[in-house]
């Protein structure tokens, strides 16, 4: 793909026929909101990470599609270099502010902190003296804290929009990049993955994504197989949460600890991929050198500190704000998941291209295989995606694993097309009819997806 491809800018008559009774409705709302039409629109669509999990922010590839599900703003440029912010959800409280100057909050955020990290991100990278000012209604339909990007997908559309509506050009590629930077002004030290399927992705394709640099393949999945998303029903706000960027904290020990066991300059050396092209191992061989290095249970903070000879305070130094309280690291097991789910990654694309015979057990025992890991050696599963992954497996699926960051959110499952209408049902049955909260707005938490397009503007 080529590093200058744009996002198409559209004419509003090519919305998808199904969409534009939504984007009409959009419409109406923001003219009895702001008291005017919206210029352009922008969306952003989540994503399912088919496997792949807790990798690409360790450089290792991963294999993600896009959703139908999406964020879209409805967008008209003020000249008073003011910020107005509404959604559409009535519990999501509205904001203003200068759009020169504005703060982002790490404490609890609110949704529109992402749309400040993304407006933020193109603003510095474009070296804005005088963006103009914004009035946004948004409008989502990715469930939000579910682990299907519902956080980068705003982060990607203000970002969008922040370009189209100051006159400036930026690639696919480098608009993935900035945002993915930017989320960290909300205090997640991702990879960029969301970022890179959100605006890469192309309609009934996955991609294999890869980083340093940035590049993606396409990956044809088998036919006569759907993918379904099943909700968890348990939320879990990464950046509100320490237990994402503890998992980059323990990553990222384990990598300097081998490095410096291996006399590498190890303070340099800051992901597990980093290190394996450092050593010029296979990955076999890195999962030998984990299984060498560490021992199976944790290790405090004085260990570390010897391990690597140094101080406590200036390990501490290398944490983020809300991982200074963990005490001990887990390091041989979230290793030992990253090189192994690195292979799945692997293992699962070539299965893919080569089309070969049985490969739909042979990528659904990849993707049980991806859960177990997630729950056992990452730890980032919880009781109710455990339920609803066994649930999708006794339903027939080939596989079923979580998907996202974890800790709640969605689990995917891969199913014989035909099967569909079966497998929901069933699944419905052991999982959701248990219980009222789980089963109300069944629709939104048990459904089949197929692979969507990339980010979009649409000229209003």
């Amino acid at each position: 793909m080529s590093t200058n491809t744009l996002v198409p800018v559209l004419e509003r008559n090519q919305i998808h026929a199904s969409m534009k009774e939504r984007y009409v409705d959009l419409t109406k709302k923001f003219e009895a909101h702001f008291g005017c039409k919206p210029v352009f629109f922008c969306r952003a669509p989540g994503r399912v990470n088919l496997i792949g999990e807790h990798i690409d922010y360790c450089g290792y590839s991963v294999l993600p599609m896009a959703i139908q599900q999406d964020i879209v703003m409805a967008v008209c440029p003020n000249q008073s270099q003011q910020l107005n912010l509404v959604n559409t959800n009535p519990t999501f409280k509205s904001f203003s502010t200068s759009i020169r100057n504005f703060t982002i909050s790490k404490e609890k955020p609110e949704w529109f902190n992402y749309v400040l990290c993304g407006l933020k991100g193109i603003a510095e990278f474009s070296k804005l003296d005088k963006p103009v000012g914004l009035s946004i209604l948004t409008d989502g339909t990715v469930p939000k804290s579910a682990g299907l990007s519902s956080s980068s997908a705003l982060v990607c559309c203000a970002g969008l929009t922040m370009m189209y509506a100051n006159d400036l050009n930026i690639s696919k590629l480098e608009l993935a990049d900035i945002c993915a930077k930017c989320e960290q002004y909300i205090g997640t030290e991702g990879g960029g993955m969301d970022q890179s399927i959100c605006f890469l992705a192309e309609a009934g394709k996955a991609k294999h994504i890869e980083f340093n640099p940035l590049r993606a393949t396409d990956v044809t999945l088998p036919s006569a197989v759907s993918f379904i998303i099943c909700n968890s029903c348990t939320e879990m706000n990464k950046a509100s949460t320490s237990h994402f960027n503890q998992r980059v904290v323990e990553d990222r020990l384990a990598c300097q600890i081998m490095a410096k066991s291996k006399n590498l300059d190890w303070k340099k050396v800051r992901r597990l991929g980093d290190l394996q092209v450092s050593l010029e191992c296979s990955i076999e061989e890195m999962l030998e050198l984990v299984d060498n290095t560490f021992k199976r249970t944790p290790y405090s903070k004085v260990e570390v500190c010897k391990l690597l000879d140094v101080s406590e305070q200036e390990l501490n130094a290398s944490l983020s704000d809300n991982t200074l309280h963990v005490l001990e690291f887990k390091l041989h097991d979230r290793a030992k998941h990253v090189f192994s789910e690195a292979s799945r990654v692997i293992q699962f694309k070539k299965i893919c291209n080569e089309a070969q015979d049985g490969c739909h057990k042979l990528l659904g025992d990849l993707m049980n295989q991806s859960h177990a890991s997630c729950r056992d050696l990452y730890e980032c599963s919880c009781p109710e995606l455990d339920e609803v992954t066994e649930a999708c497996r006794q339903a027939g699926a080939f596989g079923a694993r979580l998907t996202g960051a974890g800790w709640g959110g969605c689990a995917v499952a891969m199913v014989q097309t035909s099967d569909v209408p079966n497998f929901i049902q069933s699944v419905h049955s052991k999982f959701y009819s248990k219980d009222a909260k789980r089963e109300s707005n069944i629709d939104a938490k048990l459904f089949a997806t197929v692979p969507g397009r990339g980010a979009v503007v649409y000229k209003a």
